[in-house]
């Protein structure tokens, strides 16, 4: 019978049992005899017993070893704790009833690792201590060079206790504080040194190395001397400094006070004041808010001083010039404001004044600043009435524009820039029609101006009001004109329907065109009589006769220099001219 496998059918892998089942299959099948079968069952006894002792060996060896190895640590778990000072450590003193030898040693190995590591920086900590120890007590003697040739000072590694360690801390603490007290004296001398020298141009070494060599910027802030006599002499040295920079700065500000009444008295230009920014700046600050390096140095007083003397001796020969400037800034800001004044006769009046010699020439140009002044208080005031008159007048410009505009045949034609008059010519349509709500509302704030101020609010000498009532008079004309030239080409056009019903009994047929050419007579003169040209110059007549007494000033008389309104105000709208075309010439004929 032959062996198909060797694997126990039950268990699926291969075993002992297996094997020896299997065996006696083939001791049977070969035949072999019970004396040989028991021989080799008794070899295979042996042979497992060899190994079996063969690893019992093994074991026996790694559990001395491991046995060992745990005493071992014990013994350096036990000096690490008597160095750092510690009795116990909760977890270190591990048993047989704890766990096997390799759960002791998993479990003490990272303890030993984390003494080790204390030991280190506890031994580390100790030499950082003492070190800072032996340096400041070496700065205090002034003996620094002796303690730094000692070298690094020796820790006891028998005894790392954190009481050792808190110890040499407290002693450290106590020098430490003794020493920022006296360095914090010391740095806050010498920056005030420094900074009280800077600003009087003063040299700071040669003066803080005067008091003691070490307090140079090249040594280092711990090399610094903090001895009672340097400190002595810091404050000593601070007293005298800010002494001085007490006196240069009032006598900076007096010059400083100089240059800016010789400055208003003559009108220097922004640019050659700017030159002495550096001397006015401080002309207002306290002692201690001058701190720009240079503010107060001796060659910029007496440059100060210099541009005084230089100022006193212009004084008198610009007089004349200075004043002349503040009026014409006078005369610039009425004229924006579109306010008339008598600019000759001021100009006489100061050129009077300043020649009689009757008045100073401070008092003259605080009085003129004074005018200035008024004069941009009322400005503001009319600002925003203004700028309504503004819009006003570019909506009047519009509005004529588009009247010749209107008046042009070509306007539809593919020429160049065409599209861009016919842009215009709506955004111009737009605006013309808001020109009524904008001259309310400009009526509106004019009148509640006059109303505030009790005066009468003027356009470059003509009465507001007057050009406002003078352009609502002329608009309602125009608008009498196009309802007139309305009923004139409705009873045209009703006259030539009656023509043509007597003449041919009927009414013409839609196909053919109303008339000829020549028919438009009468519209072409009725428009030279009541277009725009005629218009035009009806208004200009207008303006100088009935209704321009409207815009007269307070004395009756009109300033012929100047219109009282825009002269284009009246411009036909296109769809005005577009009925008055469509209601004149005859229908084209359909196709």
């Amino acid at each position: 019978m032959a062996i198909t496998g060797t694997q126990n059918p039950l268990l699926g892998e291969t075993t002992c049992g297996s094997l020896l089942q299997q065996l006696q299959l083939i001791w049977d099948e070969v035949g072999e005899s019970d004396e040989e079968r028991d021989k080799m069952l008794l070899q295979l006894e042996q042979d497992c017993l060899d190994v079996y002792k063969r690893k019992v060996d093994q074991a026996a060896k790694s559990r001395a070893h491991l046995l060992q190895t745990l005493a071992d640590s014990n013994a350096e778990l036990s000096r690490l704790l008597s160095s750092l000072g510690e009795k116990t450590y909760v977890g270190i003193q591990p048993d047989k009833s704890t766990g096997t030898i390799k759960e002791q040693l998993a479990a003490i190995a990272p303890l030993l690792e984390q003494l080790w590591k204390q030991k280190e920086e506890r031994i580390k900590e100790f030499t950082d201590v003492q070190s800072q120890i032996q340096k400041i007590r070496g700065e205090i003697s002034g003996n620094i060079d002796k303690f730094e040739k000692a070298g690094p000072p020796t820790v006891d590694e028998e005894d790392l206790s954190l009481n050792k360690l808190d110890d040499f801390q407290s002693q450290l603490q106590e020098l430490q504080k003794e020493k920022s007290d006296r360095l914090h004296k010391v740095l806050d001398f010498v920056s005030t040194v420094h900074d009280l020298c800077a600003v009087l141009g003063m040299d700071f070494y040669s003066t803080v190395t005067e008091v003691h060599p070490s307090l140079n910027d090249s040594v280092g802030v711990q090399s610094k001397s903090i001895s009672n006599d340097t400190l002595s002499q810091l404050a000593k040295t601070v007293a005298t400094l800010k002494e001085d920079k007490k006196q240069r700065l009032q006598k900076l500000q007096d010059l400083a006070q100089q240059l800016f009444d010789l400055w208003n008295l003559m009108d220097t230009p922004m640019e050659e004041q700017s030159f002495f920014d550096h001397v006015t700046c401080n002309i207002s600050s306290s002692v201690d808010e001058v701190i720009v390096p240079g503010a107060l140095a001796l060659d910029l007083i007496e440059q100060a001083e210099v541009e005084v003397e230089r100022l006193d001796q212009l004084k008198s020969s610009k007089m004349m010039e200075i004043a002349l400037k503040k009026q014409t800034e006078l005369e610039e800001i009425y004229g924006r404001a579109h306010i008339e004044i008598d600019t000759e006769a001021a100009r006489e009046k100061i050129m009077t004044l300043i020649d009689s010699g009757n008045i100073e020439p401070s008092e003259l140009l605080i009085d003129m600043d004074n005018q200035i002044l008024k004069a941009k208080e009322e400005a503001l005031s009319r600002k925003e009435t203004l700028e309504k008159v503004d819009k006003w007048m570019s909506a009047c410009e519009e509005e004529s524009w588009l009247e010749d505009y209107n008046q042009d045949e070509n306007r539809y034609n593919s020429s160049r820039g065409a599209h861009l008059n016919l842009k215009r010519a709506e955004k111009a349509r737009i605006l013309v029609n808001k020109i009524p709500a904008l001259v309310d509302t400009l009526v509106a704030k004019t009148r509640a101006w006059e109303e505030d101020r009790g005066i009468t609010f003027s356009y470059d000498g003509v009465p507001l009001l007057a050009m406002l009532d003078e352009y609502a008079m002329l608009r309602h004309d125009r608008e009498e004109v196009r309802r007139r030239m309305r009923q004139d080409q409705k009873r045209f056009h009703e006259q030539l329907n009656t023509e043509q019903e007597t003449l041919f009994g009927s009414r013409p047929s839609p196909s053919r065109p109303l008339g000829s050419k020549k028919a438009v007579g009468p519209r072409t003169n009725g428009s030279a009589v009541n277009g725009t040209p005629s218009r035009r110059l009806s208004l200009q007549s207008s303006g100088s006769g009935g209704s321009g007494g409207r815009s007269s000033t307070k004395d009756g008389k009109r300033d012929n220099n100047r219109p009282a309104a825009p002269v284009n105000y009246v411009a036909i709208a296109k769809e005005d001219a577009a009925s008055h075309v469509s209601g004149s010439e005859p229908a084209p004929s359909s196709p």
